[in-house]
Parts: structure tokens; C-alpha cells; sequence
């Protein structure tokens, strides 16, 4: 069975956070009637280790630590390619960390 609508998180940078939201609006159906711009955003601390031949956003070759966000939200499935697109154009990260998953669409549960 395909889902119909996923979960999509993307870890960016403080600074590119109301860019990202506005493309990703931009980009997608409402998920919820009567609603846009729904996200959730949480504050995270992120480590990483760039190596030899990267190109990193934040920091050079090596450790790096930077306060990020993480940015939650729910899309339909019909919209996931063009919402990948919006981040992608947005995003400042050479490796942008984007997490898609499946999502069963709680009004499906209860039969709304």
C-alpha cells in the first residue's frame, strides 16, 4: 500500500529557517483544512566531521558543532518530489539532512 501522506524533517540553520518554511508552503496542498505553514521547530545542537574534499556550509575540514532547527511537518504523498525541490534550492548545506517517513494520516484511523 502507498502512503498517502509522509512526515518530513530537515535539520538547517537558524537564518534559513522562515526561507524554508516559505518555500516549502509554497510548494505543497494544505495538509490541513483551513490551515498553511504548519510546522513544528525544535532547536538542536549538530555535530559532524567534514573530510578532505567537502565543501562544508558551516566550520572547515574537521569537527564542527552549530546550533540548528529542526523543521517538522506533514506533506501529501502527491507533493513530495516538489517539496524535496523547495528544500533543495533553499537549503545551504552541501548534504542537506532531510528524513522522509511514511505517515498514516490520523483522520484515516478514525474514518474522517
Amino acid at each position: 500500500m502507498d502512503p498517502k501522506a509522509y512526515k518530513i524533517s530537515v535539520i538547517i540553520p537558524p537564518e534559513y529557517k522562515d526561507e524554508l518554511m516559505d518555500a516549502v508552503n509554497g510548494s505543497m496542498q494544505k495538509m490541513y483544512p483551513g490551515y498553511d505553514r504548519a510546522f513544528s521547530v525544535t532547536r538542536s545542537e549538530g555535530t559532524w566531521r567534514s573530510l578532505e574534499g567537502s565543501n562544508p556550509f558551516i566550520g572547515k575540514a574537521g569537527v564542527s558543532i552549530a546550533e540548528e532547527l529542526r523543521i517538522d511537518f506533514a506533506i501529501k504523498a502527491e507533493d513530495l518530489k516538489g517539496v524535496i525541490s523547495a528544500i533543495r534550492k533553499v537549503h545551504p548545506y552541501e548534504e542537506p539532512a532531510i528524513e522522509i517517513l511514511p505517515m498514516i494520516v490520523w483522520k484515516d484511523v478514525i474514518g474522517l
